[in-house]
């Protein structure tokens, strides 16, 4: 593929995910009084909003911290500072281009010579495995240990829908689909010699190789204990950040830190949706929850995902801000000595 026509797919994804966007927002607003929007941002109380934002900053060194534990047997020389920078560039970066953070915190890391980019990516994986990992345990606790409702709305408004939207086949379809790639993988493997003279071929083994290396590195990384502590202390954060906000905002006081819990898990599935930043899927899923669960007014619950959703991308810029001028600054040092 051209690298004209290649540059013009590119253009095409970001106006189709941010058509998405626009279109969640017109959902979610769509009704909202906007005299009762603008009283409600006037009545909410900036301190807990800002103790949501310092929660979300920790929130990313904690992340950092842990992603860079899985680094460290590729080389133990890769700094605190260099993971962290390439976690914040990675969320800036998903406001430009979805899902494209994670191959540009892979960058962050490899553009310092440390790891090849193919190793660092399968450390990626791995980290982003375990995160699902731990999404879905907290999931089936708050709908085991939560109230029916939580079960309701996660049935009638989550899992109903991408059910009915997929064709009846589709299980078998994944099946089959699976058991090509697995035809296809075990031929590339016997034949491997044979194709490795080929140059698609041998990058294809490189890359492979690369992503084998940063998964099995989170077998070889020392401290599996501290591992699971920075886990569960970036949860604890991300909870943090959505209790914060329920104090933050005077018509939903009377919610407590489990709901906070349950808003916590339906938010997350906002900022998955593809779309830059979670801008409109986030809005329109968490202000949904709120009438659904609460029976709490669309505007008020527009306001909340509003709040919740702009503190956290606005830390989420800066801080990516900050991290791209320290790497230009530092490059810029290195040039000049």
């Amino acid at each position: 593929m051209s690298s004209a026509r290649l540059q013009i797919k590119k253009v095409l994804q970001w106006v189709l995910m941010l058509a998405l966007a626009v279109l969640l927002l017109y959902f979610a607003f769509k009704g909202v009084k906007w005299e009762d929007f603008v009283s409600g941002i006037r009545s909410c109380n900036f301190n807990w909003i800002l103790v949501s934002m310092l929660a979300s900053v920790l929130a990313f060194v904690i992340r950092a911290l842990r992603w860079r534990l899985v680094m460290l047997p590729l080389n133990p020389s890769i700094t605190r500072r260099e993971a962290y920078d390439g976690v914040t560039v990675a969320y800036l970066t998903n406001f430009a281009l979805p899902r494209a953070g994670e191959l540009a915190r892979c960058g962050v890391i490899s553009a310092t010579g440390k790891a090849s980019f193919e190793s660092v990516l399968g450390t990626v994986v791995l980290e982003r495995s375990w995160d699902l990992l731990t999404y879905i345990i907290i999931l089936f606790a708050v709908l085991v240990a939560g109230e029916s409702s939580f079960r309701q709305f996660i049935s009638d408004q989550v899992w109903q829908p991408a059910v009915d939207s997929m064709p009846f086949n589709i299980l078998w379809i994944v099946a089959a689909a699976a058991a090509v790639v697995l035809a296809g993988c075990i031929l590339v493997y016997v034949y491997r010699t044979r194709l490795r003279r080929y140059r698609f071929f041998d990058k294809l083994f490189k890359v492979a190789s690369g992503l084998f290396s940063g998964l099995a590195s989170g077998l070889r990384m020392k401290g599996k204990w501290k591992f699971l502590l920075y886990t569960l202390l970036l949860w604890f954060f991300y909870w943090l950040m959505s209790y914060t906000t329920i104090l933050a905002f005077p018509q939903v006081e009377g919610l407590n830190w489990a709901d906070a819990m349950f808003l916590m898990v339906v938010g997350s599935l906002g900022w998955i949706v593809p779309v830059q930043g979670g801008i409109g899927a986030y809005h329109f899923i968490l202000s949904l929850a709120m009438a659904s669960i609460y029976s709490i007014p669309q505007t008020s619950g527009v306001i909340f995902a509003t709040i919740s959703h702009e503190s956290q991308a606005l830390t989420m810029l800066l801080c990516g801000a900050v991290s791209v001028a320290s790497i230009y600054l530092k490059k810029h040092k290195k040039k000049t000595v």
